[in-house]
């Protein structure tokens, strides 16, 4: 089996599961360290043509992540292209399960099932907190509806104020989300990678809790130390 992943998350899954089977990954595909396969370009800006060089027998991506034309143009070119939607955390189960089976893994990974026990054995929250979670600054872009950030977040017990905005990524101005009055700022460290020299300062008075973009916004392996790792970060926020 020979598979090109355009998703991150998606190349962690895959690299971990099916030794040897990926044949091309993007250029943000970190994780895991020092995998050694030929590089495509990035997830908005795919090279259609070097992945199709490579003959892969599946290409996997997301429908946020990935761009329908550049998609459209490897089914054209006669690759077969697995798409998926994850905005929550238990379709995340799912569609990692879809496409670990369509890259010929024959039993579900022990990863996997650890990480769906501690999702669904997540204690529910002692109290409840608001939040704006920036995603990018120059222009501010903060978490919205329907996202899959959002869900894990309100499985922590972290209620983002932007939850019920039309937009998915909205642009909303510095001055409006100040005077959201949130509980806290949650500022992960992908796409936009924020610091502690580079975010906090733009909410003073507000508790900011920089958290690891991976566990935030990634499904994958990491999910399973998801829940211990960005729990620390937010109580680490507001003591």
């Amino acid at each position: 089996m020979r598979v090109v992943s355009l998703v991150p998350s998606l190349t962690e899954a895959v690299a971990r599961s099916a030794p040897g089977a990926l044949v091309g990954v993007t250029d943000w595909c970190t994780h895991p360290p020092g995998l050694d396969v030929v590089r495509v370009g990035g997830t908005k800006n795919p090279k259609t043509d070097r992945i199709v060089s490579l003959a892969p027998d599946l290409v996997i991506a997301n429908e946020e992540e990935n761009r329908e034309p550049d998609l459209a143009a490897l089914r054209a070119a006669g690759v077969e292209v697995l798409v998926t939607e994850i905005r929550e955390v238990p379709q995340a189960f799912r569609e990692l399960a879809r496409v670990l089976d369509a890259c010929g893994v024959a039993a579900r990974p022990r990863w996997l099932d650890e990480a769906e026990e501690t999702w669904s054995s997540l204690p529910g929250p002692v109290a409840r907190l608001t939040a704006v979670v920036p995603i990018w600054r120059r222009p501010w872009m903060v978490l919205g509806r329907d996202t899959f950030a959002g869900d894990v977040l309100a499985r922590l017990g972290v209620d983002h104020v932007h939850a019920r905005h039309p937009d998915r990524y909205p642009r909303v101005p510095l001055e409006e989300l100040r005077a959201a009055a949130p509980d806290l700022v949650v500022l992960p460290d992908e796409p936009y990678r924020f610091t502690a020299d580079d975010g906090p300062e733009a909410f003073p008075g507000l508790p900011c809790a920089l958290v690891s973009g991976r566990h935030l916004t990634w499904y994958g392996p990491s999910l399973a130390e998801a829940p211990r790792v960005l729990g620390r970060a937010l109580r680490a926020a507001r003591s």
